[in-house]
């Protein structure tokens, strides 16, 4: 990781025009469209980022797979990501992709 003040002068030197705008953790160049941006992205979950699963988690849940999105929460939560330990405990709330189970709420919170 990089700490806030460095991603913050790359971000002032992107605008400035004299660096091209680059990802602050892999230092490659942005994606330039959707397809490119979730091979990416899918690329970090193969390399068991949890973050990544966290965020294919996301969009799986916004697209109503909500199975698919326990899928990649209860993994990335596995890894430590305590978003997606937030994301699970909501969804033993709710009862969406699992059932209600109270327990496993508060677990996961």
């Amino acid at each position: 990781f990089i700490c806030n003040g460095c991603d913050y002068a790359n971000q002032v030197r992107e605008r400035e025009g004299k660096r091209q705008h680059k990802c602050a953790f892999c230092r490659h160049p942005a994606p330039k469209s959707k397809e490119e941006s979730v091979r990416n992205l899918m690329k970090r979950v193969e390399a068991n980022d949890p973050a990544a699963m966290c965020h294919v988690g996301s969009l799986c849940f916004h697209d109503g797979d909500y199975s698919g999105a326990f899928e990649y929460w209860i993994r990335a939560a596995g890894l430590g990501d305590v978003g997606a330990h937030f994301e699970l405990s909501c969804l033993y709330r709710d009862g969406k992709g699992v059932e209600k189970d109270r327990k496993k709420e508060v677990y996961h919170l």
